[in-house]
């Protein structure tokens, strides 16, 4: 069992940033590839960014590619999405998830995934 907690959402202006925190609990968090996804209202919940249990492979959406970054600490057991240049069209719930089957490639699609934090809210005003 892995318990998964967002922090870090909030209300920001259009071009500036956030830094998401997903702290995990529960199994060694160096085991496990890590992703952020994001669900605005009316759409499907769809892919931000992944990364590999050590850190090595960060993959995103094109969507994302050039202002977010995703990054972890094993020592921390916490994971990190640093969202710049923030547009209006990224306002959604974002959630961070954990995967104990990849190792270098981590996956980007949802079902993959074995446990899942709560969201935190992020609201992009223009």
């Amino acid at each position: 069992q892995v318990q998964l907690v967002e922090s870090g959402g909030g209300l920001v202006q259009a071009g500036g940033s956030l830094r998401l925190s997903c702290a995990a609990s529960g199994r060694t968090f160096s085991r496990y590839a890590m992703g952020w996804f994001r669900q605005a209202p009316g759409k499907e919940r769809e892919f931000v960014a992944a990364i590999s249990r050590s850190g090595a492979s960060t993959y995103y959406a094109d969507s994302v590619k050039g202002r977010f970054t995703i990054s972890r600490d094993n020592a921390k057991n916490t994971g990190y999405l640093q969202m710049n240049k923030l547009k209006p069209e990224d306002t959604a719930v974002y959630y961070c998830a954990v995967d104990f089957d990849s190792d270098v490639i981590p996956p980007r699609s949802a079902p993959a995934y074995d446990y899942w934090g709560q969201g935190t809210q992020v609201t992009v005003s223009s």
